[in-house]
């Protein structure tokens, strides 16, 4: 199987939220002729994410082709006005998914396309009492969770954990920890959080 996974940005998303599982999904040579791996926007014109990197994505929402798995990012630009255009696109796909993931506030997206609703999630710890409040379950102190054909993850670079979890269920664990040692991920931070 060589799944065609699109990663969905657009204005203000949050970098490694998509970086970090592009990386884990296009590792070469590993999984190159595995994963069929594109960005998609509202268009092709140039994204400009949170921190200031500039993207330019492979297809829009007219032109994408039919994907089995969609990563959803989060960053400001997910809580922002005219997110409505992104919620209608995911509403409109998921149907046809194999897998749905998100990383970080992309849960936010899921929930206003209604795709949480009897789901179990998490996202980023700073927004997990606002995602409660919309009526979802949401689990606290994990770094993704899977309910079905839906994986979300926490901030940030738990999205890296969910991509090589997903790899995973599609490719079997040992193709996982072959790119898990070779993108060297192995966390190991020089400060603790000491929450």
């Amino acid at each position: 199987m060589t799944p065609t996974i699109g990663i969905l940005i657009y204005n203000d998303v949050e970098e490694l939220d998509f970086v970090g599982p592009w990386e884990v999904l296009t590792p070469k040579p590993l999984i190159e002729a595995r994963n069929h791996v594109l960005t998609i926007a509202e268009t092709t014109a140039p994204i400009r994410c949170s921190k200031g990197l500039r993207v330019i994505p492979d297809a829009s929402f007219d032109d994408a082709p039919k994907l089995d798995v969609l990563v959803v990012p989060g960053g400001r630009g997910s809580r922002a006005d005219g997110r409505h255009v992104l919620v209608d696109w995911i509403r409109k796909v998921a149907p046809g998914l194999q897998w749905l993931t998100s990383v970080c506030t992309g849960a936010f997206l899921l929930q206003e396309a209604e795709l949480l609703e009897g789901k179990r999630v998490t996202t980023h710890w700073a927004f997990i009492e606002q995602l409660r409040e919309r009526g979802i379950d949401v689990a606290a102190d994990c770094r993704y969770i899977q309910d079905g054909r839906l994986i979300t993850s926490a901030g940030v670079s738990a999205g890296i954990d969910m991509a090589l979890y997903l790899t995973g269920q599609i490719h079997g664990i040992d193709v996982a920890r072959q790119v898990q040692r070779m993108i060297e991920y192995d966390p190991a931070p020089p400060y603790a959080d000491g929450n």
